[in-house]
């Protein structure tokens, strides 16, 4: 199958790049657990690809714990600075951005992380996070009002390349929902690896959907072949 030809390619990060998502999922699993709730499938899905500020807010409306905004955030964001410092990238990722970075393909990452936590997530990985053109950290850059699913941070993320490149000229990759939602609205095509528990109507809006970066084809989107 041949999809549309694109030059440009973003990659979300959490989930996607590096295995934090299980880390996040662990830290507001302990939060609820203190007053006696879980931390469902359900939430997981409203939460996964959000802003910091979105992820707090979903899940006290959901748990609705006795917690304000600023006493999560708090427990939350000291637990990420221990629990984060060390996350394994994802299967193929590595060797995907290293593929299209000798390939002169410009890619960046747009993540709904913040800058602080982007730094602390990527410090041991900076062989393939130097490889990145830019990285757009949608909790923390003042240009991107509204978190995925809206498309603010694709649309900003693409004007950020030197070509400022026409939206349908990028591929997006990313694990989440509302990613995928998102790029699909900033008229992008994109390739999601999915987490197992997220339900097949939650996958459609991607325009491919793989297990594992491994399984990427480049060719399919007219970049350059793995060797």
């Amino acid at each position: 199958m041949q999809f549309k030809k694109v030059t440009h390619v973003i990659f979300d990060m959490d989930g996607l790049l590096i295995d934090s998502e299980s880390i996040y999922d662990e830290i507001i699993s302990e939060i609820l657990a203190q007053f006696g709730k879980e931390y469902t499938d359900d939430c997981k899905l409203k939460v996964l690809g959000t802003t910091q500020i979105d992820t707090a807010k979903i899940v006290l409306k959901e748990s609705q714990i006795p917690l304000t905004l600023e006493e999560f955030l708090k427990q939350f964001r000291k637990a990420t600075q221990i629990a984060l410092q060390n996350p394994v990238m994802m299967p193929g990722a590595r060797e995907l951005v290293k593929h299209l970075y000798k390939n002169e393909i410009p890619i960046a990452v747009a993540t709904s992380s913040s800058q602080e936590l982007m730094e602390l997530k990527t410090k041991p990985h900076q062989d393939v996070f130097k490889l990145f053109h830019h990285i757009v950290c949608g909790s923390t850059d003042k240009e991107v009002k509204n978190g995925k699913p809206a498309p603010d941070i694709f649309l900003i993320c693409a004007s950020r390349f030197p070509e400022n490149p026409d939206p349908a000229n990028c591929l997006v990759f990313e694990d989440a929902p509302n990613g995928v939602k998102g790029a699909s609205r900033a008229g992008m095509q994109s390739v999601m690896v999915p987490a197992p528990y997220i339900p097949q109507e939650l996958r459609k809006n991607a325009t491919v959907v793989l297990d594992s970066l491994k399984e990427f084809k480049p060719e399919l989107f007219g970049l350059p072949e793995r060797e």
